[in-house]
């Protein structure tokens, strides 16, 4: 059995057992709510995976070029909430190109773990689902393509406090801080650097709903968004 069928054997293993259950096998504590202890779900099955990258700029199984990501679904299957990818550059960024960018990297082998996302079940009590492996079609990489290189064009333009979570067809550029008081570098008007809250790329819920439906051999209701 090669490290690849391993580790989807060992995140198939995963399917049904609740938050409860995996954070007893760790020694680890469920928290109330997720809203001070967002990551935690992720963090969780990395954990029970053995995922090694944390917070680097590499995959989360990186000898495997697998990148793992949680997705938080409702009682119908949707996706709840858009997919972080990676942080986003927001200076030296002329020889940045979407074939070197970490983007394409996290997205190249993609290890999707849905779980239950429902807010009135109690975060101990939600459970794993199925696991599965994506990897993006010629289609779906030219979408990603374009919205990176559309973000990253007025990033370098010094307009990227002029970016909003609307623009990009499949991929969002927001900002991702713990809070306000956060800031990093950017470019700015003329070139000039300015003080901004740190950006991130997610992955839009119609994408991810769309990879949910053709995984699954469901037929989309029309757009999440």
């Amino acid at each position: 059995m090669t490290k690849l069928e391993t580790l989807f054997r060992r995140a198939s293993a995963l399917a049904g057992r609740s938050f409860a259950e995996l954070a007893a096998d760790q020694g680890i504590r469920v928290p109330a709510d997720l809203r001070r202890h967002k990551g935690w779900v992720g963090q969780l099955l990395e954990g029970a995976l053995g995922a090694a990258a944390g917070s680097q700029a590499l995959q989360d199984f990186p000898d495997l070029g697998v990148e793992l990501k949680t997705i938080p679904l409702d009682q119908r299957g949707r996706p709840l909430e858009t997919t972080f990818v990676c942080t986003t550059p927001l200076t030296h960024v002329d020889d940045l190109t979407w074939e070197n960018s970490n983007v394409r990297n996290k997205l190249q082998c993609v290890l999707w773990i849905p779980i239950d996302g429902r807010r009135h079940i109690p975060l101990a009590e939600r459970t794993v689902g199925t696991a599965f492996f994506w990897q993006p079609s010629e289609a779906q990489e030219l979408q990603l393509k374009r919205d990176w290189q559309e973000h990253m064009d007025r990033i370098a333009l010094g307009q990227v406090e002029q970016i909003t979570a609307h623009q990009g067809d499949v991929l969002q550029l927001r900002p991702k801080a713990a809070n306000g008081r956060i800031k990093t570098e950017a470019i700015g008007a003329h070139g000039r650097l300015i003080r901004t809250l740190p950006r991130g790329f997610y992955l839009k819920t119609n994408f991810t709903w769309q990879i949910i439906c053709e995984t699954f051999s469901m037929q989309p209701e029309g757009p999440t968004e």
